[in-house]
């Protein structure tokens, strides 16, 4: 039986854009929001909800976001 390639979400595209642009990665953000890296993962590739941590996650990219460029 053949594995199917897994599919990052949209809302995990855009959790990765913005780790890149603030050159953060998936263990500094699960850190930050109390998660385990892989949690993060799981919540990136659609495979886990999130729900518990999903306006925490973006609470902390919009604003990292915004203050690197307010500088």
């Amino acid at each position: 039986m053949a594995k199917t390639k897994r599919q990052i979400t949209p809302m995990g595209k855009e959790i990765k854009r913005r780790l890149v642009e603030l050159e953060m990665s998936q263990e500094e953000l699960a850190t930050s929001v109390g998660c385990s890296p892989q949690y993060i993962n799981h919540i990136i590739y659609g495979e886990r909800s999130g729900e518990k941590y999903l306006e925490q996650i973006f609470l902390i990219l919009v604003s990292l976001h915004e203050n690197i460029y307010s500088l």
